[in-house]
């Protein structure tokens, strides 16, 4: 979908980077922010499963992939900004702090925790990505013919 029609593209962008972002990366920069707000658990975080779902060569019908295990959780800041934070796998702690960062984002600190959370993670994940886009490029092969001059 396009960023420009979508008026939730930034809010999905950060939970994505968020949810995919490693717990104990969240962890850190969130207690390198050391700016703990005045908030209220609305869902304490929990674990369940999500169905996921796939496509035979991103077309035709979907199809059941299979289950992923999940944790979820809500907070709601002092000044009334709620948060939600899910994340693959089963850390708690994990899902409170994206739940923190998405509430706070929402507020006149999102520059802040732009800075001190979300740019970090972003390029841990693009330094992630090269890494194995080089990995993979020193295995490739590259077949080639050679046309040997025979009829």
């Amino acid at each position: 979908m396009n960023m420009m029609s979508d008026p939730n593209a930034s809010r999905k962008s950060w939970l994505g980077l968020l949810a995919k972002s490693a717990a104990s990366d969240v962890a850190r920069h969130w207690a390198a922010l050391n700016r703990v707000p005045e908030y209220t658990v609305l869902r304490s975080p929990e674990i369940g499963g999500v169905m996921v779902r796939g496509r035979a060569g991103a077309v035709g019908a979907a199809f059941n992939l299979g289950e992923m295990t999940v944790t979820r959780a809500s907070v709601r800041l002092a000044d009334g900004t709620v948060g939600h934070g899910y994340v693959q796998g089963r850390d708690k702690d994990h899902a409170l702090h994206a739940a923190l960062v998405d509430a706070l984002m929402q507020t006149g600190a999102a520059e802040t925790i732009e800075a001190a959370v979300l740019t970090p993670l972003r390029d841990a994940m693009t330094a992630r990505k090269t890494g194995r886009a080089a990995k993979a490029a020193a295995t490739k092969v590259d077949f080639y013919t050679m046309v040997r001059g025979e009829d």
